[in-house]
């Protein structure tokens, strides 16, 4: 049994409180996932039971490597969840003892046989947040360099290159939809833009 109450303060904010705990359990674990439910009652005395993933929160790191500035690394793998083969950004989960920018690093190594020089945070986004908690930190690489790393894949990765403008195209093929992947590459995009922008401003 598990209680939360949220901070008298979250009433200022305009929204509900968060509602209560009144209990969790694990229905079900496996290697990879584990199932929690929680009995929750919310502000205006309605209770109900939702059900969520859980895992060890240990952090999970998205790479845009641009081998120059109007290009990006892309890569080809099976995933398991559609049985098929599927083209989206290198990605992985941070080790334990590593930051983000070492994790993106390593998995950018891993995945793609290149290194980054310089590796900066660009956003951090969730999936499917009534369900888990999962985080995904998506950073920018560039300056890179070859340099492969051995990594946990069971067949080697293809890795594609893309212009980074080309984004609308890429939506039209079947094998690019991962929701995570298509933000943090719009996002990219126009943080370039207006990088751009400034640029051509400072030259006036």
């Amino acid at each position: 049994m598990s209680n939360y109450e949220s901070s008298p303060d979250d009433t200022h904010t305009g929204y509900p409180r968060k509602p209560q705990i009144l209990a969790r359990e694990s229905v079900a674990k496996s290697r990879l996932f584990h199932i929690e439910s929680l009995d929750l009652r919310f502000s205006n005395g309605e209770e109900r039971q939702f059900e969520r993933l859980t895992g060890a929160d240990r952090g999970a790191v998205m790479i845009i490597a641009m081998p120059d500035p109007e290009h990006v690394l892309l890569i080809r793998e099976y995933a398991a969840g559609f049985e098929d083969y599927v083209l989206t950004l290198p990605k992985g989960l941070v080790d334990p003892g590593e930051d983000v920018i070492t994790a993106a690093n390593r998995e950018l190594m891993e995945e793609c046989g290149f290194g980054a020089r310089r590796i900066e945070p660009l956003v951090e986004l969730s999936l499917a947040p009534n369900y888990m908690r999962h985080r995904m930190q998506v950073m920018m690489a560039t300056d890179l360099y070859p340099k492969r790393l051995p990594g946990d894949e069971p067949e080697p990765l293809i890795v594609e290159t893309h212009a980074i403008e080309e984004l609308p195209a890429l939506l039209l093929r079947d094998d690019f939809h991962e929701a995570r992947a298509i933000a943090a590459l719009y996002i990219a995009r126009d943080k370039l833009r207006e990088e751009k922008r400034d640029n051509a401003m400072d030259l006036l």
